[in-house]
């Protein structure tokens, strides 16, 4: 994981190094910055493979790479494509490079893995993000310029507009823009799983996969683990391959998440370690919280600030961490969910909710772990793990009265996990760690209600945006602070679990 700048048809480095130096949380292990006679490389590292040859920006035959993120399957391709080449290195990154200059653009759909990376190659660029967008990228123009970078900060100095590269897309100086991703295939097919007992094997043996997968570092991993469903599955599936396991918790005092997490680290026999936040801690990070995450979406503010203090503590021990994210929007985890009663209904906002994670939980996860050089991986979000979640029949993720949401993902795992774990309620993660209640409480004490109405008109004369509290509002008078509005509010997703 890192942060990456740059810049085409232009040769100026200062501006990189600016660009840069916005960017420094995200790569705290080593910065470069390299011109060549049409553009611009720059890159901060978080050293997570090859910790000496993996330094960025790379050249390769007159080509330039800078590279943020990881493909898990890089070996694999090495060896298939690439072996009558000699490497220099045994990085990701200059496989990514190689495989560019020997397949063309399409290697892109070889990937396994979250990434966006830049490659100059004479006078072309070549850009590309991974399927989902864990990893982030985003575009601004000034004069004949493109520029591009990992975060909106980055761009803030340079652009008075800036857009979001999409996901699963590469583009293509000469070509132009390709999506070479597609998740949704329309309606699941009949008879792909005949039984659920057989989808419920599918399930274990692709999330099994997808954890293995991820466990593929040179630096400690650990686990996220707030000891609700998703996150328990994945430390049970890194504690199956691994001798060693570090887990890590936060919440307020008295907090749910606290208490079902040392449960299950118990129960998994990992070394576990938490920490108890309070509301004067809360508040006082919050403006750090809301410059790194470049949103004021309420719900995922919420969500971020146990994120921030989860990331710091975790910092203190790994480099990389596994987290559940991804689960509730394949399975339908989220309470809202139990209002849409019909199949059709339900595979669509799956469908919408799983597009939007860019802009939401995976943005939130990127910029609260990579704020402290952190890589988050997502096993759920594996392209594999989505296929599957997807081709299954949505009757059999509508939650019945009374019944736990993701039942399905529930059974899969029941005779590994703890019953209190499988019958565990979903929890926000701000509810279950405890901030939820506080931090609207602090909101509230800030703006009476003229301030609130008059800002709510505003924003939605001029962006089309519905103020839906005080709470929304604090937190974007906090984002103002730092960063323009015109370069929030285009881009700012807008959580559906809300």
């Amino acid at each position: 994981m890192c942060g990456i700048a740059g810049a085409y048809r232009t040769t100026d480095t200062v501006r990189i190094e600016r660009m840069l130096d916005r960017l420094t949380h995200r790569g705290p292990d080593g910065q470069g910055v390299i011109a060549t006679d049409t553009g611009v490389l720059g890159h901060t590292r978080l050293a997570i493979i090859d910790l000496q040859g993996g330094r960025q920006p790379m050249e390769h035959d007159g080509a330039l790479i800078c590279f943020n993120g990881e493909i898990y399957n890089y070996r694999i391709l090495r060896d298939r494509y690439l072996r009558d080449q000699t490497l220099k290195t045994d990085s990701d990154t200059e496989v990514l490079l190689r495989l560019y200059r020997t397949l063309g653009p399409g290697f892109v759909n070889l990937l396994e893995g979250m990434f966006a990376f830049a490659i100059l190659d004479g006078d072309d660029l070549f850009l590309a993000r991974d399927p989902i967008g864990i990893k982030p990228l985003y575009l601004a123009q000034r004069d004949h310029t493109l520029l591009f970078a990992s975060e909106i900060k980055a761009l803030a100095l340079q652009a008075d507009q800036v857009t979001t590269f999409p996901p699963g897309t590469w583009y293509h100086s000469r070509f132009g823009s390709h999506a070479y991703y597609e998740f949704a295939k329309g309606w699941p097919q009949n008879g792909v799983f005949e039984t659920v007992e057989r989808a419920k094997n599918a399930i274990r043996a692709v999330l099994r996969s997808a954890v293995h997968k991820r466990l593929l570092a040179d630096v400690p991993v650990g686990v996220s683990l707030s000891g609700g469903l998703d996150s328990s599955i994945v430390a049970l599936l890194a504690c199956a391959e691994l001798d060693h396991v570090e887990t890590f918790a936060v919440g307020m005092e008295g907090s749910e998440d606290l208490e079902a997490a040392c449960r299950m680290a118990q129960y998994l026999g990992t070394r576990h370690y938490e920490y108890v936040y309070t509301r004067a801690e809360m508040e006082a990070v919050l403006p750090d919280v809301i410059y790194y995450l470049e949103s004021a979406d309420p719900a995922l503010v919420r969500s971020a600030v146990p994120n921030y203090f989860l990331a710091r503590l975790a910092s203190e021990r790994v480099k990389v961490i596994l987290t559940g994210e991804g689960a509730d929007e394949l399975y339908a985890g989220y309470d809202y969910m139990r209002a849409l009663t019909t199949p059709e209904d339900l595979h669509r906002e799956l469908e919408i909710a799983i597009r939007e994670l860019h802009r939401t939980n995976l943005q939130r996860a990127d910029r609260m772990f990579m704020a402290f050089g952190v890589e988050g991986r997502v096993p759920f979000l594996d392209v594999e793990s989505i296929a599957l979640a997807l081709s299954l029949p949505p009757e059999w993720k509508l939650a019945a009265p009374g019944e736990p949401t993701k039942m399905l993902l529930r059974e899969a795992f029941a005779s590994d996990l703890p019953e209190s774990i499988v019958q565990r309620p979903k929890q926000k993660f701000s509810a279950g760690a405890g901030s939820m209640h506080e931090l609207a409480t602090v909101a509230e004490e800030r703006f009476d209600d003229q301030t609130f109405a008059r800002e709510r008109q505003r924003l939605m004369q001029r962006w089309n945006y519905r103020l839906p509290n005080k709470e929304a509002l604090y937190y974007l008078d906090t984002l103002r602070a730092v960063l323009p509005e015109r370069l929030i509010m285009p881009e700012m997703g807008v959580s559906r679990s809300l």
